[in-house]
């Protein structure tokens, strides 16, 4: 670890507890499917530095980069199945995450919204605020347990029933711009933004109804790029990383 990230991990959190959305596809690596090790053990380290810095760490991970249920409907499948079958891949990439972090020296714990009792916990959530309060990183698998539901919504429902002081949205980018930088590279990134922007101005943030779940419970949201070094524990540290997302309008 270099001296400034020893120093950023010494100094006091701002959050006390932060729920971190991840897409499946930021385990994939450079194989382009599936789980990259070296990738996940990167994932890894980061929230071990996060729990080490004192935040309570909970995860809700994606599973694009094995199956995406809405893809498969869009084909034929029967939606309902189609999704059943992408929360099955979350649980993977779950349980994935918590054997790299147990290898690493951390403590983890899955707790899946679908029951598969041989394989991890049912999700109860007093039992998940338990377990971060004991200093597990708790990974929240299988979406909300109900169709037609992203991953987004299950991060947006997950971090207001935990009582997180912070929701990170995890992507390739550093924040929220006004057009695909990779298409536009004169196109703006917010520092700050409201819910009601997102939404009326249909910014690429995370889905509508995860967005309202947001407003309506006055979580915060940060969208950071988890690929920049730092990124995530800057956003801990209450810097300014990447683009808040809060109920006031935009001053910037």
């Amino acid at each position: 670890m270099s001296a400034y990230r020893a120093n950023m991990s010494a100094a006091k959190a701002k959050y006390r507890r932060i729920l971190l959305k991840m897409s499946g596809e930021a385990l994939v690596g450079d194989q382009g499917y599936g789980i990259g090790v070296e990738t996940l053990a990167g994932v890894a380290r980061n929230l071990i530095e996060l729990r080490e810095a004192g935040v309570e760490v909970a995860l809700v991970i994606g599973g694009g980069n094995i199956f995406r249920g809405a893809g498969l409907a869009a084909g034929g499948m029967e939606r309902v199945t189609a999704d059943h079958i992408g929360m099955l891949a979350t649980l993977m990439n779950a349980l994935a995450l918590q054997d790299t972090l147990e290898s690493q020296g951390a403590h983890a714990r899955v707790m899946s919204a679908i029951r598969v009792n041989e394989l991890c916990e049912d999700y109860v959530r007093r039992r998940a605020i338990r377990h971060l309060e004991k200093g597990r990183i708790v990974i929240f698998a299988a979406g909300t347990g109900n169709p037609f539901f992203t991953t987004d919504s299950a991060a947006s429902l997950r971090a207001v029933e935990i009582g997180a002081d912070l929701l990170i949205k995890a992507t390739k980018v550093d924040g929220v711009y006004s057009a695909d930088p990779a298409q536009h590279p004169d196109a703006e990134r917010y520092l700050h933004l409201s819910y009601d922007e997102v939404l009326d101005h249909r910014l690429a943030v995370m889905d509508a109804t995860a967005i309202v779940l947001c407003r309506d419970h006055a979580m915060p949201l940060r969208v950071i790029d988890m690929n920049k070094p730092g990124a995530l524990l800057r956003a801990a540290m209450g810097e300014d990383e990447g683009t808040l997302v809060t109920g006031a309008p935009s001053v910037d």
